[in-house]
């Protein structure tokens, strides 16, 4: 059944596949973060393994965020991995090094990557697609993203 909540369908639409985008990068911003949880050497090896166990857990609640704001615009979620790679802004290639500044670069830049598309998205959702609710709910994760950021960044 199709929403009716005041915005056009093809408003609708449009917002829809740009969150769909949105949740390709999540994904794969989600398992590059798990598998620094999994990979990561070094001396700091048992304090990364934790705090980047606490990031992934911090982007899998996003993901399940981003999934049913789609849904509740009426359309259905990507949900494969050939999906997600198609519609992805970000790279699956890591670094050579398995060491935490390693990951720590690779993560910062994507998620510097995602908070760009997604502020290039606020006034857009809002202003030209009259989507205030997503304009807000990007607006809250561009700040969870920020705050991600800032702590990946800290460690450098």
């Amino acid at each position: 059944m199709k929403a009716s909540i005041g915005i056009t369908p093809a408003n609708l639409q449009a917002v829809a596949s740009e969150l769909s985008k949105l949740l390709a990068d999540e994904f794969l911003l989600y398992t590059k973060t798990r598998n620094a949880h999994w990979n990561v050497e070094g001396p700091d090896f048992h304090s990364m393994h934790i705090f980047f166990e606490g990031q992934y857990e911090q982007l899998d609640d996003v993901m399940d965020s981003v999934a049913e704001r789609i849904r509740q615009l009426g359309h259905y979620a990507p949900a494969t991995m050939q999906s997600f790679l198609s519609l992805t802004h970000l790279t699956e290639k890591l670094g050579e090094r398995n060491d935490s500044k390693g990951f720590i670069h690779e993560l910062l830049t994507d998620h510097e990557n995602v908070i760009i598309f997604l502020r290039e998205n606020i006034n857009k959702f809002g202003n030209d697609y009259g989507d205030l609710g997503t304009a807000d709910f990007i607006t809250g994760l561009m700040e969870e993203h920020e705050k991600m950021a800032w702590f990946l960044r800290a460690h450098l």
